[in-house]
């Protein structure tokens, strides 16, 4: 499939919001270790914007204000890992952002992960059966995932596709409204 309206390559970069850089430097390069490659103070001290290379020529970039108002987990992101809890956040909000890593690698990063102390959700091998998840691979899994929340409590996932891409039976649902209603006619189905 072809974006016949623009040509776009991907994230240039996702801007969040932490509450101190240093601690959100440590933990995204130190722990996770992605390269800080730009950083930037704001004149006046209004605050900064630092950039992580996450890997394609992407970044995930960071602002630090020194007067933003504080997280409201279950509101500007979710209160658990998926599987534990509430993982609804608000309209508008990020929900999480997974990254993209190899498909063979995927339980050691998880065990890595782990080996640095970090509170993981259960591995989820995301399939088309009720529950949409299975604890066991098998054929019909189409991305492995598992989460983790950095020091703000911004949701992370390690995700990895286990298909050979998408088809057009992918793409089965009509999407809801407002109102919980489905809206029919916008997916076009093969």
């Amino acid at each position: 499939m072809t974006n016949t309206e623009f040509d776009i390559r991907g994230v240039n970069h996702l801007a969040l919001v932490c509450k101190d850089m240093a601690r959100t430097v440590e933990f995204y390069r130190d722990v996770l270790g992605m390269p800080l490659v730009k950083t930037i103070d704001f004149p006046g001290g209004a605050g900064q914007h630092f950039f992580f290379d996450i890997g394609n020529g992407d970044s995930l970039a960071f602002f630090w204000f020194p007067h933003a108002p504080p997280s409201q987990p279950g509101i500007s992101n979710p209160d658990s890992l998926p599987g534990e809890g509430n993982f609804m956040s608000a309209h508008g909000s990020m929900n999480h952002i997974a990254f993209n890593v190899p498909a063979e690698r995927f339980d050691e990063y998880v065990e890595r992960l782990k080996a640095k102390g970090i509170k993981v959700s259960m591995v989820m091998n995301h399939d088309n059966s009720p529950m949409q998840v299975s604890l066991d691979m098998h054929p019909g899994v189409f991305v492995r995932s598992v989460y983790f929340f950095d020091p703000d409590g911004v949701c992370l996932e390690f995700a990895c596709w286990t298909h050979n891409g998408f088809t057009d039976a992918d793409v089965a649902h009509d999407p809801a409204r407002a109102d919980g209603s489905k809206a029919t006619g916008l997916v076009v189905r093969a």
